[in-house]
């Protein structure tokens, strides 16, 4: 019972200097994190390390806080996206492969904090959501704390400690935050069923969220014996399971589990991962590694992007130099499947957006497909490792070509009214020739 402490108690642990590493999404140490700013009158220079952060957080959003707390994170949400004028958060750039050991040979955690499962009858709890990095961490962290919660799904892979392994836990009884499916639209309609066509029973495939995403798995219903290698674990994914069109028998690694280095979303994903040993969350240094990607054939990776010019490169995580998202697994996942025997990578995208114009206030359409990226944008995915590109306007296979195939190919998926201009723009900016 001595590792039993109170949340009060939990955070007098926390000195000034410390670097604290949480979880990812649903799997942060949600009422730690809550009470984190009571205590700024007691410390400062506390670094907290996050990864889409689902809480609006005092210490993060107060900027009364911005002295005694900053926040690094591995990808943004719209927590850190709105708190950045505060001036104390920072983007971490990564590939989400290496996110752990990268940060690791940078600094090492004082504390980790995180959800996990109620013990059973072994001492073993469950990590529940995510091992992207956390388990790398809790190995390296001096103090570990848990907060263990009869609501966290327990799940199988490598996110099993005893609690002998643990230094402190926190009785918690909240709810897991969900993230609510968003139903697709018109546009996310139609290049769901683009990508769904070039989808072949027996493929394994990677999805993200969004809108594009669920258009694309509501849109293979009828396919038979996918596997599942993703990064995240999402509804759609469940809904096909439950379908069985994924039986994963086909895969040459994990036969027959679906794989994934977290899961996040509604309670029917959280109830359908809880206790199911088809399921398993596994080390995100090993799930997202292009080497492992590559070892199950006609590995099919499906990515968004933001913003792509016509020589293929794709900004899927800035709006020019402002952090709005993050890499995540988009280069390893599209590198890892392109590797895989008969692999495939796929980015998705609308051919516009409305987009506010400075000079008069009003929103206006704008070409999603650009001759030349933002000033600052961050290149994701570079030019050589983009394979398809799909707008609402078909699909461009840029494996092999030229950039003056490439221009031709890109911008005949782009909006037909922004077309003659972009060609116009490729010829000045030298791109092309006239």
């Amino acid at each position: 019972m001595a590792k039993y402490l109170s949340i009060s108690e939990a955070l007098s642990l926390v000195k000034s200097g410390d670097y604290i590493v949480t979880g990812l999404g649903a799997a942060e140490g949600r009422e730690f994190m809550t009470n984190l700013h009571t205590i700024a009158d007691h410390v400062k220079d506390v670094l907290v390390s996050n990864c889409l952060p689902m809480g609006a957080y005092e210490f993060i959003t107060n900027p009364e806080y911005k002295d005694v707390f900053t926040t690094e994170g591995w990808f943004y949400t719209p927590v850190l996206r709105k708190a950045q004028v505060n001036g104390n958060i920072s983007f971490i750039p990564n590939h989400l492969h290496l996110a752990a050991t990268k940060r690791l040979f940078y600094r090492t955690p004082d504390i980790y904090v995180g959800i996990a499962s109620m013990p059973d009858k072994h001492g073993y709890v469950s990590l529940s959501l995510s091992n992207t990095y956390e388990m790398k961490m809790i190995k390296a962290a001096k103090t570990v704390i848990l907060e263990i919660n009869p609501n966290a799904p327990r799940t199988f892979g490598d996110v099993q400690l005893h609690m002998n392994e643990i230094d402190y836990v926190v009785e918690v009884d909240y709810p897991i935050p969900e993230l609510a499916d968003v139903e697709p639209n018109e546009k996310d309609l139609v290049i769901g069923k683009i990508i769904a066509d070039m989808i072949n029973d027996g493929d394994c495939i990677q999805l993200g969220i969004g809108g594009i995403p669920n258009a694309v798995a509501a849109s293979l219903m009828d396919k038979k014996d996918l596997g599942i290698h993703t990064e995240m674990l999402t509804s759609g994914m469940v809904k096909l399971a439950k379908a069985g069109v994924i039986t994963g028998k086909y895969k040459q690694i994990h036969n027959g589990k679906m794989v994934a280095a977290f899961a996040m979303g509604p309670k029917e994903l959280y109830d359908y991962i809880d206790d199911n040993p088809a399921v398993a969350i596994l080390d995100g240094g090993y799930v997202n590694d292009p080497y492992t990607i590559m070892q199950n054939d006609n590995q099919v990776s499906i990515n968004t992007s933001i913003e792509v010019d016509l020589t293929g490169q794709c900004c899927s995580e800035s709006i020019g130099s402002r952090q709005f998202s993050g890499t995540g697994g988009q280069s390893d996942t599209a590198v890892g499947a392109q590797k895989s025997k008969n692999g495939r990578s796929i980015i998705a995208l609308y051919s516009t957006a409305m987009v506010k114009n400075p000079a008069t206030g009003e929103r206006e359409e704008v070409s999603k497909i650009v001759c030349q990226l933002k000033p600052g944008a961050a290149v994701s995915l570079s030019r050589n490792d983009v394979d398809y590109l799909v707008t609402e306007y078909g699909c461009a296979s840029l494996r092999g070509t030229s950039l003056a195939e490439r221009v031709n190919r890109i911008i005949a998926i782009a909006h037909p009214k922004f077309r003659e201009s972009l060609r116009e723009e490729a010829i000045a900016a030298g791109i092309i020739a006239k």
